[in-house]
């Protein structure tokens, strides 16, 4: 079944391709207003792509939408920052409950959704199936019960997993056979937060341009209502188990291996569904019940921190997991497709590493490509050659990165940012996979994470953000690849120049009018120097360009 499920999601990649394929322009005019559509559908630039809604407004009432720029300023207010603003992306969208994701926001999103399936259904002669899951934020089941409803009204039969990880809806489309799915969850976002991730047939993020064709119809207000005989049904399901079943048939897993260790695990489920679905996982996997120690794993959706797996979010955990004796720790964000690792002397391991780990304890199995993005730590790439084996590297989005894999055939691919995605399983980030290969490294290996951990490549990483006046973040990038025209450059998502030793990456944010600085070196001052050096070559290119 997961031969099929593969194949599936590789004739549909081959079948969508991005909008970079698309023929370009050659007026200059055009070209930039091209441009400018090319990336935000993308997801690359926030002022296109932001809308304001009055709350409660009509239902399908068409509402005010950020006129496209084909010039970068002046800037509209921050999304990130309004409280009366939506963010719309491919992938779907977010905002604060109440205050531009409301009622009529949810139906006209999910309106728009639902008759995109049925239609895509329908010429492809499948079921109209849609399934949807949330985290446990409190706005969750409100929310869910409109989308609910909506998908129903457009006709479309309608799976409820209740409360359920990303990366459990994703594989339950495909278990579904759906036309669709729909996460409800805001990912790290505060608990005020929600949103509606959207996912294609193969329970992927949509592509570009899939997600233009859904914006477009939502701005349009264009859904296609049922009649009374072809409303849609409903069924609820809980699909944890088979999530978790899937795992433990994969060939490289061995739960009685893992039982011998009785391995001792504290788990952060930062009260969402992580907190649910790990301990599980790890009693299947055979950790003994009264070896999982469990912190903030009551789904209250009131998170007891932060909710983003950063090690001054995780202090609790870094110190549990040596009052418990534990080997390890495990935190998550609460859709948990992000996993961040503590180790058994209670030090934090950079979600960097998370992938990086994942890659090692999979190479000793078997040979294959792997693919990250571009602002990925460099370990990955050190990892690789002790292996022999190839990385390939996407522009910055999981999306990016499963194209990408299905290009080159990857048997493993990341991000950053504790993303681990495992083809034979499902093309999508899933923490309880990166879990499952992590607890058998340590059983294969016969060592501890500490141990492992010290034998990991060890970078450091500074993170800077510019605020950009009235500058094309284009041309700004344009002046600084002239500049090191000499260096190992890429262009593929912003620009990133390789040194020997370090790099740095640019690239404009998808939310805010900022410029974001991603600085990799030995040492976290040569780091942060290497940050500074760069933020202040980027001021002086932008007075230059002003004053042209």
């Amino acid at each position: 079944m997961r031969e099929t499920w593969r194949q599936r999601g590789r004739q549909h990649c081959s079948k969508n391709r991005s909008l970079s394929g698309i023929f370009r322009p050659n007026d200059p005019t055009k070209r930039e207003a091209f441009r400018f559509r090319k990336e935000a559908a993308n997801g690359n630039h926030w002022w296109g792509l932001s809308y304001a809604f009055s709350a409660f407004s009509h239902l399908l009432r068409r509402a005010p939408v950020s006129p496209a720029r084909s010039t970068l300023f002046p800037h509209p207010p921050c999304p990130m920052a309004s409280n009366d603003t939506l963010i719309a992306s491919i992938s779907g969208i977010r905002g604060i409950v109440g205050q531009g994701l409301d009622p009529s926001v949810l139906v006209r999103y999910a309106g728009a959704f639902g008759t995109w399936c049925r239609e895509r259904a329908n010429a492809a002669d499948r079921p109209s199936r849609v399934v949807v899951g949330r985290d446990a934020r409190p706005s969750g089941d409100a929310c869910a019960q409109i989308v609910i409803g909506t998908l129903r009204g457009m006709g479309c039969d309608v799976v409820d997993l209740g409360m359920a990880s990303t990366p459990t809806v994703e594989m339950a489309v495909l278990q579904e056979q759906a036309a669709g799915g729909i996460v409800m969850s805001a990912s790290h976002n505060p608990e005020e937060w929600n949103a509606l991730k959207l996912l294609n047939e193969t329970g992927e993020f949509l592509t570009p341009a899939q997600g233009e064709a859904v914006i477009e119809r939502a701005e349009a207000g264009e859904a296609a209502p049922a009649t009374h005989a072809a409303l849609g049904g409903y069924r609820s399901r809980n699909a944890l188990p088979e999530h978790i079943d899937e795992i433990l048939a994969l060939d490289l897993i061995d739960p009685e291996g893992i039982a011998a260790q009785n391995l001792s695990v504290v788990v952060d489920g930062v009260n969402s569904v992580g907190g649910v679905a790990l301990p599980r996982l790890l009693h299947r996997l055979g950790v003994a019940e009264e070896n999982v120690h469990c912190l903030h794993c009551e789904p209250t959706g009131a998170f007891a921190h932060p909710a983003e797996p950063r090690p001054d979010h995780l202090t609790e955990l870094t110190a549990a997991v040596p009052e418990h004796g534990a080997d390890l720790g495990l935190a998550v964000d609460p859709d948990a497709d992000r996993l961040a690792l503590v180790d058994d002397r209670g030090r934090f391991m950079l979600e960097e590493l998370t992938q990086v780990l994942a890659a090692d304890f999979l190479w000793r199995h078997r040979e294959g490509p792997f693919v990250t993005n571009l602002s990925s730590s460099r370990a990955i790439d050190d990892v690789a050659a002790r292996h022999g084996q190839p990385v390939y590297r996407s522009a910055v989005g999981e999306i990016n990165v499963v194209q990408r894999m299905k290009e080159v055939d990857a048997v493993l691919g990341g991000e950053g940012n504790g993303g681990v995605i495992l083809p034979d399983l499902h093309y999508g980030r899933d923490a309880l996979a990166g879990t499952a290969f992590v607890l058998q490294h340590l059983a294969d290996s016969g060592r501890s994470l500490g141990a492992l951990h010290d034998d990991l490549p060890h970078y450091a990483m500074a993170k800077d953000n510019l605020p950009l006046p009235d500058v094309a973040p284009d041309r700004l990038l344009a002046a600084l690849a002239e500049k090191y025209s000499d260096t190992n450059q890429s262009t593929l998502d912003g620009l990133k120049i390789n040194f020997d030793e370090s790099w740095v990456h640019m690239r404009p944010s998808n939310t805010e009018p900022i410029l974001r600085v991603y600085t990799e070196a030995p040492t976290q001052d040569d780091a942060q120097a290497l940050a500074d050096r760069f933020c202040g070559e980027l001021r002086e290119q932008i007075d230059a360009l002003e004053a042209t």
